[in-house]
This record gives C-alpha cells, sequence and structure tokens, in this order.
C-alpha cells in the first residue's frame, strides 16, 4: 500500500509536520507492506507562488499565522475549494474594510485568483505519485488548502482513498467536515497514531464495516454514502505509544526551496501533550487541548533520546518544544542531561509564569531560551478570572527573572474577561512605563476570541452566549450557519469587560513599551553593606542610586519575592534585628517611595522589585545584537520605506 500524505499552505515553512512525521513513523512500523511518504506542498506553494508574485517571507507567515482570526489565510485558498477565482470577493473586501491595510487586501486578492491553478497542480502530482490513500492534515489556516487539493484529487482518480485530520477535525468539526464535503472518505477525529494504520489496514483488508466501525473517532460511510461517526477515544493514547516523528525529506526539500534564504529551519519536538494545569483549573479562554486535556508526558529517557537522535541526524540545533506545559520533572532528569551533552541547543517552550529563578536558569543552561508563560495579564482579579493560578507580582517577577537569566519572555496581553473593569487596569497601564526594560508583549493587547473546547465556549454561564461563528467562516465556505457552528473553532460573541477608553490607554501604554525597550535599563548590583542601583528609562530622571539603609537592604531582598506590607514589616523585623524597627505605616511610605522611583511593581495589594541582578543585561538580551545591526545599516544605507504590516 502507497501512502501519501500531504502538507499544505499554510503550514510554517520553518518547521517539519510533527504530525505527519510521526504518522509516517506509524505506518511505517505499524503496517504491514505499507509505506508512507511526505509531500511538502507548503514548500511547493512558496516556490509556485514566488515564481509569479513579489510575495516574501513576512507574506507567508502573515498568512499562515497572523491573520488567523481574520481567515485570510483559509479564505486564499477558498476560491480553490470552489472552483471560482472570484469566490466572495466583494464580501472578503467588505469584510476586511478597515481591517488591511490596501497592499494586504490586494495580495489576498491576487492570491485567491492565483491558487486554483495550483491547487489543480499539486493534486496532477499527488496523482502521478500513484497513492492508494493520500491523508491531508489540517492545523489553523489549513482547512480549506486540504480540501481544495482533496477535492480534486477525487476528481482526478476517483479510486484513491482520501482522508483528513488534525485538529481542524476534532470533535464536532470533523463531522462537519465528513457531512459536508463528500469527497473526505475518511475523517480521523483526535489522536491518529493509533487510529490512522488501524484505518490502513481496514482499507487494505477491503474496507469491512466492521473494522472500520472499530477505528476510534473515525468518520466514514456505509454502502449507500450514509455518514457514519465512531465514537471517539475515551481516554487519550498512553506516552510510550506516541512515537518519534521522521522527518525524511523536509531538510533536503527546504534545501532546493526558495525559503530556504527566508528561514532557519527549527526541528519539531513533543515529550508531552495536554495540560496539568489545565487538569485542576481549565484557563476559561484556552482551547488548544482540544478533546484531550489529560497530561502525559514521555519518560525522561525517551524524550532525551528522541532530542538528541533528532539534532544528530539533521544537524539542527534550534528546537521548538509543542508541549503546551513543561513536565516539571524534565528539570531534574531531561535538563542537567542536555546541559551535560555540550550540544549547544536553541530552543522554544511553554511554561509557567512562577517558576523560580534557579528553575529558569536550568532552561538557560539547557538552551530553552525562548519561553512562553502564558502572562497575559499583569493585574490579580483579571488573572483570577482567567483562572490562571498566578498574580500579577508573580507575571512581573517571571518577565524580571527571564531578563536576568538570559531568556526571550514572549507573552500576550489579553482583555475582554466578564467581570473586568477599568479600575483593574488603570494601576496597570500607570505602572507600564517602569517596566520598559523588560520584555513588552509580542503585540498590542488583543481582546479574547472564544475558543471551541473552552470553558467560555462550553459553559454560556460564564459570560458568553448567542456564540456565532466568526464571521470570516461565512465568506469562505458555502454552508448554512449551523453547519459553520460545528466546523468552527473561533466564535463570534457579544463583547464582555473593559471599553475602547480603557483598550486605548492600555495599547497606547505598550506601544511606547514596544518602541523604548531596546534603550531602557534597569538594573541592580548587591554588594554586602549597600546595593547600587541604574537606571536608564525615558520617564525616571535619576540614573544611579544606593541603599545603604540596613533595614532598607533586608526589605529589598525581600522585595526580591512578592510581599504585603505587613508581610514586609514583619520579615523585614526578624531579618534587621540591628537597625531600628518600622511599623507598618514607615514600610508602606518606603513602598511607595519606591514606587515613584520606578524600583517595585504592585498589584492585589503585594509588590515585588523589578531590577534584574546587573549580569550585563544588553548582551542577554536577544535582540539587542540584532538592534545594533539594524541601526549600523541605516547609518550606513540610504533611507528606505518599512514594508507594509497589517
Amino acid at each position: 500500500m502507497r501512502v501519501l500524505l500531504v502538507n499544505m499552505p499554510w503550514s510554517p515553512i520553518d518547521l517539519p509536520s510533527l504530525a505527519l512525521g510521526i504518522l509516517k513513523r506509524s505506518v511505517d512500523e505499524r503496517v504491514p507492506g505499507a509505506k508512507a511518504e511526505v509531500l511538502h506542498a507548503n514548500l511547493e506553494f512558496t516556490d509556485w507562488i514566488t515564481e509569479r508574485t513579489e510575495f516574501t517571507a513576512d507574506d507567508y507567515e502573515y498568512y499562515a499565522l497572523s491573520s488567523y482570526f481574520m481567515g485570510c489565510g483559509d479564505w486564499v485558498f477558498s476560491s480553490a475549494l470552489y472552483d471560482d477565482p472570484a469566490w466572495r470577493d466583494q464580501e472578503f473586501a467588505d469584510a476586511m474594510k478597515g481591517k488591511l491595510r490596501k497592499s494586504r487586501l490586494r495580495m489576498s486578492q491576487e492570491l485567491h485568483r492565483a491558487v486554483p491553478e495550483f491547487v489543480e497542480m499539486i493534486a496532477e502530482r499527488i496523482v502521478a505519485y500513484g497513492p492508494d490513500v493520500v491523508g491531508f492534515t489540517s492545523t489553523f489556516q489549513q482547512n480549506t488548502a486540504a480540501l481544495a487539493a482533496a477535492r480534486h484529487v477525487k476528481r482526478l482518480a476517483p479510486h484513491i482513498v482520501t482522508v483528513m485530520g488534525g485538529a481542524n477535525c476534532d470533535g464536532e468539526q470533523g463531522e462537519a467536515v465528513h457531512r459536508n464535503f463528500a469527497f473526505v472518505d475518511h475523517v480521523i477525529r483526535g489522536e491518529g497514531e493509533t487510529a490512522f494504520p488501524q484505518l490502513l489496514t481496514a482499507i487494505g483488508e477491503g474496507s469491512d464495516p466492521a473494522a472500520l466501525a472499530a477505528v476510534p473517532g473515525l468518520c466514514h460511510r456505509a454502502a449507500d454514502g450514509t455518514p457514519v461517526v465512531n465514537p471517539m477515544a475515551t481516554s487519550p493514547i498512553p506516552p510510550v505509544a506516541i512515537l518519534p516523528p521522521d522527518y525524511s525529506g523536509y531538510f533536503e526539500r527546504l534545501g532546493t526551496s526558495v525559503a530556504r534564504n527566508w528561514v532557519e529551519p527549527k526541528l519539531v519536538v513533543e515529550g508531552a501533550r495536554g495540560c496539568w494545569w489545565g487538569e485542576k483549573h481549565h484557563c476559561t479562554f484556552c482551547g488548544l487541548n482540544g478533546s484531550f486535556m489529560q497530561y502525559r508526558s514521555k519518560t525522561p529517557e525517551t524524550f532525551y533520546s528522541e532530542i538528541m537522535e533528532l539534532a544528530r541526524r539533521h544537524r539542527v540545533l534550534d528546537m521548538y518544544l509543542v508541549d503546551n506545559i513543561l513536565d516539571m520533572g524534565y528539570l531534574s532528569t531531561v535538563l542537567p542531561r542536555i546541559i551535560e551533552s555540550g550540544y549547544d541547543l536553541r530552543m522554544h517552550i511553554e511554561i509557567k509564569a512562577n517558576m523560580r529563578r534557579s528553575q529558569l536558569r536550568t532552561l538557560a543552561e539547557a538552551g530553552l531560551i525562548y519561553v512562553q508563560p502564558g502572562i497575559e495579564s499583569l493585574n490579580n482579579r483579571v488573572l483570577d478570572l482567567m483562572d490562571k493560578g498566578v498574580s500579577g507580582c508573580q507575571n512581573v517577577r517571571m518577565l524580571r527573572d527571564g531578563a536576568e537569566t538570559g531568556l526571550s519572555v514572549a507573552w500576550n496581553y489579553l482583555h475582554g474577561f466578564p467581570g473586568e473593569t477599568a479600575e483593574d487596569y488603570d494601576p496597570v497601564i500607570a505602572q507600564i512605563p517602569a517596566l520598559e526594560h523588560l520584555n513588552p508583549p509580542v503585540d498590542l493587547s488583543a481582546r479574547i476570541a472564544i475558543e471551541r473546547f473552552s470553558p467560555y465556549f462550553n459553559r454560556p454561564e460564564l459570560g458568553f452566549d448567542g456564540l456565532r461563528p466568526e464571521e470570516h467562516y461565512r465568506f469562505t465556505y458555502d454552508l448554512p450557519e449551523s453547519e459553520l457552528y460545528d466546523l468552527a473553532y473561533v466564535f463570534e460573541a457579544p463583547q464582555r469587560g473593559i471599553g475602547e477608553p480603557t483598550v486605548t490607554a492600555l495599547n497606547d501604554a505598550i506601544d511606547a513599551w514596544k518602541k523604548h525597550h531596546a534603550d531602557a535599563r534597569l538594573t541592580h548590583t548587591d554588594l554586602g553593606d549597600r546595593i547600587v542601583l541604574v537606571s536608564r528609562r525615558r520617564t525616571f530622571a535619576w540614573r544611579a542610586m544606593e541603599l545603604t539603609d540596613p533595614y532598607e537592604l533586608v526589605a529589598f531582598r525581600l522585595l526580591d519575592q512578592p510581599h504585603t506590607a505587613a508581610a514586609l514589616t514583619r520579615k523585614a523585623a526578624a531579618r534587621a534585628k540591628d537597625a531600628p524597627a518600622r511599623d507598618e505605616s514607615e514600610v508602606q511610605r518606603l513602598l511607595d517611595s519606591w514606587l515613584a522611583l520606578g524600583l517595585v511593581f504592585t498589584d492585589g495589594g503585594q509588590y515585588v522589585h523589578i531590577a534584574p541582578s546587573a549580569v550585563n543585561e544588553d548582551l542577554l538580551r536577544l535582540d539587542f545584537m540584532r538592534h545594533a545591526h539594524a541601526a549600523l545599516d541605516a547609518a550606513e544605507q540610504p533611507a528606505r520605506p518599512e514594508p507594509a504590516h497589517v
């Protein structure tokens, strides 16, 4: 049996597909007589489109990631899905008025007209390969491209069995795909490592109805064409059954693509699935774990061996860990072995924001220098509404300790939670200028989207009811809204929480933070009998100061961790025995003075100091040399316009 696995646009071009890498190995090792290959159609598209238009790496990133909540990438390929180069062009233009720059709107429409030709070409390539089964993965903005290719394959070669799976096919979404697009023979909902080999075995044996009915989560068709939906698995597959990916062919294909000049490729590795925090407290806005929240992780030996084997085989040191949250046990098992290995790995990982400095240092030493701690807000009350399990001061401490340990901290600021008020945001906004030396959010604050599988979607009593599929589904698919409701992942909802005046004030402050971050600095050096502080922030006039009072030295050191004024008073009295005692009102005045100097951050009655230890902070910043080179280039070259961004 010949199996072709297809990775359509807009899958990221700097990463091989983890899903298809795992499925390839699953087929090769678990289906007797079967052999799987992967067609990197996202790279094929990159080469195809750059021969015809002025298409860039920034453009690809926009349609793959940045435009997800507007659906631009999926709309682009809807013309190929419906065989109409002008498919709902005016509806798209009307909906995007005021949201897209003219250049981006124009490019979207040009791509929309062009991609049917590409899909026809890629379908012919697929058919020429001569597969018995062709499988399409669909995640984020891959759905219409995958559906369009499946449609054209079925038109050219009706005997080829078409299968779809991936995050866009989980739960009701997979049922909707199968129900509405008859050219998709099978849809696998949920994890595919076991189900896909089972399906292939059943197909190889003649598609016996009993064998098909035994495949968990499978959508298939009865002899009369009626859709049949198998129950999904009642529990996730154990980590021992999660095979390492086989990335054969990706790096070779990238090496011949124009994309090789655009990106530095990374390996995708996986240590765990699910979320151990979400099992206890599911963050109200998060739908990332789909049908299975249950956390399970590979053994330290297995995970370490997979990392080393992938690095050795592909000679690539940049890695992206797809785990939704780090297995804390790896801090004392896998990471020390990586440190000892001598491999200079550079890795991305998602973590909890309340990790200790020593733990962050271990991450940095092991090469996990790009972290996403899921900060989302700097206010206690809003974080409680999210059920995040951290405080505003803990999140600021994370930013401070990340700067000190050399981590690049990527985080988002979110708003729009039912029950939040302007009073939750105003004190944070007022303190943002003091934080400009720490990593700002990756973008301006965004109003939350309602995602399928999130508590906000499943529990309308939390504040969101009357949900509708986001507008872009309506001008992308030719389906009634009842079907779009099952197909969609993102939903429209009435706005909740803060109004536009507060949103504007917050985003103005974040914009200034991003603009001035590269030049801002605040550090401290503890010399025992004194603490020296150095500041270079635009809203604070002072440049250097020393703390020499014994009580103040103790208090500042205690504020390495968040404290209330009362707790600080109590602990400082126990530690500063040789200094004159101070009551809580005096300590509060001290905290107020430090707040005015931009030395501490306060939220929810707690205080934490915000000055990283002086460890050559500028060189630790991963963007510093890029910033310096950009300034040098600007000085040596004539001015040129910035590329257009939405």
